[in-house]
């Protein structure tokens, strides 16, 4: 018998309308829908007048499960992958299921659909040449500090999601990681009823989040503009051997390195490399 095939279907991100009719024939014919939570892609179906049956892979399930689908794919069946909203695997379980099914030999085909990033992007008003895409920062605060100090000097265009109840907390970090007057979107709700954009600077958008309740509810992407050319490239280099000549009275060179990469905007070994050289001055 032939081989099955994985179609991976993008599904609106809020409003049904945008569903493709492309996507609702793949889902109507598919033999098995795998779906992130089977109550929100069934209420989904429901809503389409498409039956289908379905399994969960999520990511706490989705290692277990793999064998039993790439089985199917096997016998010939064709199955759907979905996530809650959006094209799977961006932020939403998929991969290793994928992974397998390439690995297998059997097709897998891409039936497109929406997406936060490209929908953010395409209103932010910020570059779109190049972007990076980086998803949740880390829960830990020292992970995502790190993380931070690191996207601070990235040119390209960043974008990230976050939490509802932390978007203040995050605009708070960003701000004092990247510098207050980085230019940033927020995007709350996209393409629901309480659709709403906030532009502005890190600060004004702290600012925002303060005084507007309906900041922190509903879904968020965030967009950030990315470092200046001067921050991108190196940083100040002048601010940099001015702050390692007085961190260095008090610091070793490993220390006062690290902190002076985050304050200048440049990479930690940059800055060690120079605090190496002043020392032997």
């Amino acid at each position: 018998m032939a081989s099955g095939r994985l179609d991976v279907v993008g599904t609106p991100i809020g409003n049904l309308g945008d569903l493709s009719p492309r996507a609702r024939e793949a889902l109507a014919q598919a033999d098995l829908v795998a779906a992130e939570d089977t109550r929100h892609t069934g209420a989904m179906l429901a809503f389409l007048a498409v039956s289908a049956r379905l399994v969960s892979v999520h990511d706490y399930n989705e290692a277990a499960r793999i064998d039993g689908l790439i089985a199917q794919l096997r016998d010939g069946k064709v199955i759907a992958l979905v996530s809650d909203a959006g094209t799977p695997l961006l932020s939403d379980p998929g991969f290793a299921l994928v992974r397998a099914a390439a690995a297998a030999g059997i097709e897998v085909r891409a039936v497109p659909g929406a997406s936060a990033i490209t929908a953010a992007l395409s209103i932010a008003g910020l570059a779109t040449d190049r972007f990076a895409f980086e998803g949740f920062l880390p829960a830990r605060a020292g992970e995502r500090r790190t993380l931070l100090a690191r996207l601070a000097a990235e040119a390209r265009t960043l974008v990230l999601f976050e939490a509802p109840h932390r978007i203040a907390a995050t605009l708070a970090e960003l701000a004092q990681s990247f510098g207050a007057e980085r230019a940033a979107v927020v995007t709350r709700e996209l393409t629901k009823m309480h659709e709403s954009v906030y532009r502005g600077t890190l600060a004004q958008l702290c600012e925002m989040a303060r005084e507007d309740a309906d900041f922190a509810r509903g879904e968020i992407t965030l967009v950030i503009a990315g470092a200046s050319v001067e921050r991108a490239t190196g940083g100040d280099t002048e601010l940099l051997a001015r702050a390692l000549r007085l961190m260095l009275k008090e610091l070793p060179p490993a220390r006062a390195a690290a902190i002076a990469a985050q304050i200048c905007g440049v990479r930690r070994s940059e800055a060690y490399e120079m605090a190496m050289r002043l020392q032997r001055d």
